[in-house]
């Protein structure tokens, strides 16, 4: 069934080519630690009339893209395990650190939305009829 960690962030767009390289290497150091899958999409249409954006949720700048992305595990355990491992890997400091210099920071961890879901219903188009 799998289990996911979901997030949503605010990227600057003049640092939107940094992001994707640090988020690229930030992918396979996640899959080592036993992520299925991860997957970051840049946000395009945000708006649904009656409901609340993204855009509202992350107090989105007009110099700014939301990022929306989700990393696919096989089980929580495996999430909570790769949760406390990947933070420890010395790649993610070194391609961390620098993000923390205000005149390099390329995403505002504090207005990102995150949190971590299980299954309610999967269906894919192969599984029907």
């Amino acid at each position: 069934m799998g289990y996911i960690d979901g997030f949503v962030l605010p990227v600057p767009r003049i640092h939107l080519g940094e992001y994707k390289r640090v988020a690229e290497k930030v992918a396979e150091i996640w899959k080592e630690y036993g992520a299925l899958g991860y997957f970051e999409y840049v946000g395009e249409d945000l708006k649904l009339e009656g409901t609340r954006s993204f855009i509202e949720v992350v107090d989105l700048k007009e110099d700014e893209v939301i990022v929306f992305g989700w990393v696919l595990f096989p089980s929580k355990e495996t999430r909570e395990l790769a949760n406390k491992q990947v933070p420890n890997d010395p790649r993610m400091a070194a391609l961390v650190a620098p993000l923390t210099d205000p005149e390099r920071l390329i995403f505002d961890a504090g207005r990102m939305v995150y949190g971590g879901f299980q299954p309610l219903v999967q269906s894919n188009r192969n599984e029907v009829g």
